[in-house]
């Protein structure tokens, strides 16, 4: 006999045995409760209600129903929950506004059909209250967390009722949360009235489907927040995470006259994500975090001050990072001074200039008279537009022009021309983490902009005169430096020799670069070229205050040139593996390259056994100061990794498809990273670089450069390297910025894994998360997280037929497409220790350290 069975006869048996034999009766009751506490049922009839401390689990166990008292309350409600979160989280109320003042609630199937609810007087706190054909009715938890009634007990019977059409404060992620727009009925979102009390509060959310659908955050009546218009793939005024990298779309269903959000993402127990409306006026994102057992908020809206709806009013535009806050839009004025001085933005602006078209009656002007467009640029577009059929922006600005009424327009992708009949509410001002922000246009007379060309004419008058003068001090400035040059040169020999020995006295041709066809001589040469006296006095004779570091190639000092531009100059040691060919190919390639995320060579020096190359100064030194150090790596939150990431991603691709020349890094590592003053990449070191031809994909070497744990496979066994050689070096730096741990000390304590190996394991225990770097506890897209693992898996592949080229790279890092699977990466199993310890002498190693090495291999 089944536990629901066994629990159903024991009532009947005590109900009997209470009319027979009272006192009898009373030596079951505790075998009733302890049996009542440990009992769970999968479907609720008329012979099987739910009882108080009771639960009921659909097949896949996702989620639990049964009775719960919220924070401090002592009342008992009927809710839904999480089956896999430790902390409890009530999802979804049947009973929100009647609750039972006790244990003694039962759930159950009444008479009629109908899913009650009953205190214990019997009295009903709570009816599906429906017209039901037949009386044999069962409920359901189903997989899907909806409790559904049917006429029957079998998955095909007809469906009756179900909580999706009745939500409460959370969207239930497999529920169809929108508008019916043949009857016109909308479901709504509404919190809880306090933590203690789940009946509905103030707050709601909101699909409105007029126009360009949004989604309103609402107290009472009043609109609070909105998400901005959705344009076929995100909504306008939203960060792109929130709703496409969380999977969140919205369906207009014509077939059933429905339009509805729904939500792609697949729970599992690491990665449950909630969607809720708080009883303190928050509409929330968070994900429950398997690993460190809480729910992590990564949006919360509103979340300034901006996010409030209309808080600039009309034909204001509000930006967070503004004193103040509010501004007008150009071309109108405040409306009323001393609210904004007091801080009351709400009353707006008010239009300053006539429209000509107004002062023509509304007639269509000819091009010469007619009113402008004043662009503002990366905005959350106002709120009440209207939509016009044109096929690109000239039209819809045309057709804006036509109307009288129209005060601004926007062309945007997926949603195509917006127009604007009425007042500009809520525009915001967008920055990079917000959102992607849109062009919007508003109307203005034409003496606005005759203004603007009378200015104009001002300010070049002005530049011409400055440019004349200065053109004039110029040249009287350089003839006095080329004579004070000339005059001075003895002097500065003699100074330099206090300096140094004799090997660093200049030679006759001081101002010369020496490299040949490398880089020109003369006037015609790109760089700066010095003479050993400017860098020995830029660096305070190479003290060792000013040094920065040392690398396998010689130490880098800081220095300060004449004109106080700071700069880092790279001496090449006597001692060091590489020699004039790779000095010279690092000037010779560097000075062709320009691109924000590639170091700037800004000159060289060559003077006896001296060779230097000069770079600008880097204050933020190399990744690896920040990645590897436990009291540093910190400071590198996601988002500065992430932008680290694809600023590499996007140097990489320039080297390899968009540059003049095609070239191959071979060195690419976190010590070659280099992070300016903003923490922009900028990728350096070009010493071991080659350039490819044309139509050239691959190149073989006697000659194996590199360093340790960066190589790829087919270099470092084979000598052959092509793109896909810094590929496997990327796939190497990605996942060493994820997790801030090295490639080359990552053991795991059995199988002697790398970094290599230790991600693979994780990712066969579909536990990527583990990787992260635990320090980091600011809020984070987790899909983003482990899309980044899942590229630097797929670069790392053993053959590099499997590996992504960089183009496919930036997409995926920035894409939503499904991934590829990837193979066991290479260099993900080692040897054991031992095996190692007595291998022949003659094997070929290399340093573990950071330090550039190279070996002699066989193609």
């Amino acid at each position: 006999m089944c536990s629901t069975q066994l629990f159903s006869f024991l009532c009947k048996f005590l109900s009997n045995m209470s009319n027979e034999k009272p006192t009898l009766s009373y030596l079951f009751l505790p075998f009733i409760f302890v049996f009542q506490i440990s009992t769970a049922i999968d479907f609720i009839n008329s012979d099987q209600p739910l009882r108080d401390g009771q639960t009921l689990i659909p097949a896949g166990g996702s989620y639990e129903l049964g009775f719960f008292s919220p924070s401090q309350s002592k009342n008992r409600y009927v809710g839904i929950w999480y089956k896999n979160v430790t902390v409890q989280t009530v999802i979804w109320v049947l009973n929100r506004e009647n609750p039972v003042t006790d244990s003694s609630g039962l759930l159950t199937i009444n008479g009629d059909g109908n899913l009650v609810l009953l205190d214990r007087e019997q009295n009903t706190l709570w009816s599906s209250d429906i017209t039901v054909a037949s009386k044999n009715t069962t409920a359901k938890l189903l997989d899907s967390s909806n409790l559904v009634l049917r006429e029957g007990n079998s998955d095909d019977a007809r469906l009756i009722w179900q909580s999706f059409d009745h939500l409460t404060d959370t969207y239930l992620i497999k529920s169809r949360y929108g508008v019916n727009l043949k009857t016109g009925e909308k479901q709504r979102l509404t919190c809880w009235k306090s933590e203690n009390d789940p009946a509905p509060g103030n707050f709601s959310l909101l699909l409105e489907p007029k126009g360009q659908p949004q989604v309103f955050l609402y107290n009472g009546s009043r609109p609070i927040w909105r998400t901005g218009q959705w344009n076929g793939r995100t909504y306008l005024g939203v960060n792109e995470h929130t709703s496409v990298n969380l999977g969140l779309n919205l369906i207009n269903d014509i077939v059933e006259g429905r339009m509805y959000i729904s939500f792609s993402r697949i729970n599992n127990d690491s990665y449950i994500p909630r969607l809720a409306v708080d009883w303190s006026g928050k509409f929330k994102i968070s994900v429950w975090i398997k690993r460190i057992k809480e729910w992590q908020v990564i949006s919360s809206e509103p979340s300034s001050t901006c996010h409030v709806y209309g808080t600039c009013g009309p034909f204001g535009v509000c930006n967070d990072m503004g004193l103040p806050i509010c501004r007008c839009m150009k071309g109108f004025g405040v409306k009323s001074v001393d609210e904004w001085r007091e801080g009351n933005w709400s009353s707006g602006c008010v239009r300053l200039k006539e429209l000509d078209c107004e002062r023509n009656g509304g007639k269509y002007i000819e091009e010469k008279k007619r009113d402008g467009f004043s662009k503002l640029v990366g905005v959350k577009v106002p709120d009440l537009n209207d939509w016009v059929p044109a096929d690109n922006a000239t039209i819809c600005r045309d057709e804006c022009l036509k109307n009288c009424s129209c005060v601004a327009y926007a062309y945007v992708s997926g949603i195509w021309c917006m127009v604007w009949g009425r007042s500009l509410l809520d525009t915001q001002e967008l920055s990079s983490s917000d959102g992607l922000g849109e062009e919007l246009y508003i109307r203005l007379a034409h003496s606005e902009f005759d203004d603007k060309v009378k200015n104009w004419k001002v300010i070049i008058i002005v530049i011409i005169s400055l440019a004349i003068i200065i053109l004039v001090v110029a040249s009287a400035g350089i003839f006095w430096r080329h004579m004070a040059k000339q005059r001075g040169k003895k002097k500065k020999i003699q100074e330099l020799s206090k300096l140094g020995s004799s090997q660093h006295t200049p030679r006759d041709y001081p101002d010369k670069c020496l490299l040949g066809d490398a880089v020109k001589e003369g006037k015609q040469c790109e760089l700066l070229l010095l003479d050993f006296y400017s860098v020995a006095r830029a660096t305070r004779n190479f003290c060792d205050e000013n040094k920065l570091g040392e690398g396998g190639f010689g130490p880098v000092y800081k220095g300060q040139l004449a004109d106080e531009q700071e700069i880092a100059v790279k001496r090449l040691s006597r001692s060091s593996s590489q020699g004039l060919e790779e000095f010279k190919n690092e000037v010779a390639l560097i000075s062709k390259l320009q691109h924000r995320n590639l170091v700037r060579l800004l000159g060289c020096c060559i003077e006896g056994d001296e060779k230097m190359l000069v770079y600008e100064y880097m204050p933020n030194k190399s990744l690896d100061f920040f990645l590897f150090d436990p009291m540093r790596n910190a400071l590198l939150d996601w988002g500065k990794r992430i932008y680290i990431v694809e600023g590499i991603a996007r140097g990489l691709l320039y080297l390899h498809r968009d540059s003049r020349l095609k070239i191959i890094h071979r060195d690419l590592k976190a010590s070659n990273i280099l992070l300016d003053a903003e923490m922009n990449p900028k990728i350096s070191d070009f010493g071991m670089a080659k350039i490819f031809g044309g139509n050239q994909t691959l190149a073989n070497t006697n000659r194996v450069v590199g360093t340790y744990g960066y190589m790829a496979p087919e270099y470092a066994m084979e000598g052959r390297f092509s793109e896909k050689s810094d590929v496997f070096s990327f796939g190497v730096l990605l996942l060493e910025i994820v997790s801030s741990k090295k490639n080359t000390s990552v053991y795991h304590h059995e199988q002697y894994l790398n970094l290599l190996g230790y991600v693979w394991k994780l990712w066969n225990e579909d536990a990527l998360l583990e990787l992260m770097e635990p320090s980091m506890e600011d809020p984070f897209s987790i899909t983003q997280v482990l899309r980044c693992i899942h590229v630097g898996l797929l670069c790392v592949q053993e053959c590099e037929i499997d590996r992504p080229t960089m183009s496919s790279v930036v997409l995926m890092l920035g894409g939503v497409a499904p991934l590829p699977m990837p193979k066991q990466p290479a260099f993900s199993l080692r040897r054991n220790p031992i095996e190692s310890s007595t291998s022949s002498s003659n094997d070929k190693t290399c340093s573990v350290n950071n330090v550039t090495v190279t070996m002699i291999g066989g193609r």
